[in-house]
């Protein structure tokens, strides 16, 4: 996932201003045991439905998405987003199994090899 973006708070330092990254975004969906496929979900829809949740920022100047405006986009921030798009996936039955099968979602934003945020759900 590729944006733009800028962030608010002197935490941020120079990221501050409006600046390009990219993401690679991973996906872990938990199960207290496998279904009778021997599986925790479907990969090829679990990878469908991320392509999905992620279309709308892709891309994009984060800054201008109006359902965005006033949230401080930080890699957690998007982590979140991504892992509650997913939920909402998973309790409209698209990842091929039901939601009251799956516990958790976690969802990990990697900027590079030593900076990434992840962020877990229960579902």
């Amino acid at each position: 996932m590729m944006v733009a973006h800028s962030l608010r708070g002197e935490v941020f330092g120079p990221a501050q201003r409006l600046h390009g990254a990219t993401f690679v975004v991973d996906a872990t969906f938990v199960a207290a045991d496998l279904d009778e496929s021997g599986i925790v979900v479907d990969i090829g829809r679990a990878s469908e439905q991320l392509k999905a949740v992620l279309a709308d920022l892709t891309y994009r100047n984060l800054d201008d998405v109006e359902s965005l405006a006033g949230v401080n986009t930080s890699t957690e921030v998007l982590a979140r987003l991504v892992a509650d798009r997913l939920a909402d996936a998973a309790h409209q039955g698209l990842l091929g199994r039901p939601a009251d099968e799956l516990s958790g979602i976690e969802v990990t934003l990697r900027e590079s090899h030593i900076a990434w945020a992840s962020y877990q759900r229960p579902l």
